[in-house]
C-alpha cells in the first residue's frame, strides 16, 4: 500500500481513538510508520535523501520502543489488535506528500499524547507519553530535514545544476 495512504488511514485512526490506550496504540502505529518510511527511503529514495531517511528510520525505531509492548501488543482488550500499519508499505509514489503527511500525523500524535499524559493517574502510561512525545519530535526534526533536503534537490534539478 502506498505510504500517503496509510498516513492517512493513521490519521484517521487517531482521530476516532477515545481511550487513553487507544491513543497510545495509534502513537506506536505512527513511529513504526516513521520507521518504515525512513527504510523505504534509505534503500530505495532518491540518494541525496538516503543520509537523512537512515535517521528517520532509527528514530521511529526509537519512537516504538519507548511503549510497553505488553501493554499495546498483549491481549489486552485496550490494545490494538492488528500488526503495524508499515507492515502493508509497498511504495511512496510521491516522497513531497508521504513526508508532508507524516509530519501532520507527528504533530496530531503529539498533541493526542500530551491529552493521555495531562488526563492519567498511571505514573508509568505519564512517562511513556513523555518519551513518546520526545521521539515524535525527534522524527518529525528528521522529517523536515528530509523535506528541507527535497526542497533543495528539487530547485538544484529544475535550475539544471544537479
Amino acid at each position: 500500500m502506498d505510504a500517503v495512504r496509510l498516513i492517512a488511514a493513521g490519521r484517521h485512526a487517531l482521530a476516532q481513538s477515545g481511550a487513553a490506550m487507544d491513543i497510545v496504540g495509534e502513537a506506536w502505529q505512527a513511529q513504526a510508520l516513521v520507521q518504515g518510511l525512513g527504510n523505504w527511503l534509505s534503500v530505495g529514495g532518491p540518494p541525496e535523501l538516503r543520509q537523512e531517511a537512515r535517521g528517520l528510520d532509527e528514530a521511529g525505531g526509537r519512537g516504538c520502543g519507548v511503549f510497553d509492548r505488553a501493554a499495546i501488543g498483549s491481549s489486552d482488550s485496550r490494545a490494538p489488535a492488528h500488526p503495524p500499519r508499515a507492515a502493508q508499505l509497498t511504495e511512496v509514489s510521491d516522497v513531497r506528500q508521504a513526508l508532508l503527511g507524516l509530519q501532520a500525523l507527528l504533530g496530531e500524535v503529539g498533541i493526542a499524547l500530551v491529552g493521555v499524559a495531562c488526563a492519567t493517574d498511571d505514573e508509568s502510561l505519564y512517562w511513556q507519553c513523555i518519551e513518546s512525545i520526545d521521539a515524535a519530535d525527534e522524527a518529525g526534526d528528521r522529517v523536515r530535514a528530509i523535506l528541507r533536503r527535497l526542497t533543495v534537490r528539487e530547485r538544484g534539478s529544475a535550475s539544471g545544476v544537479l
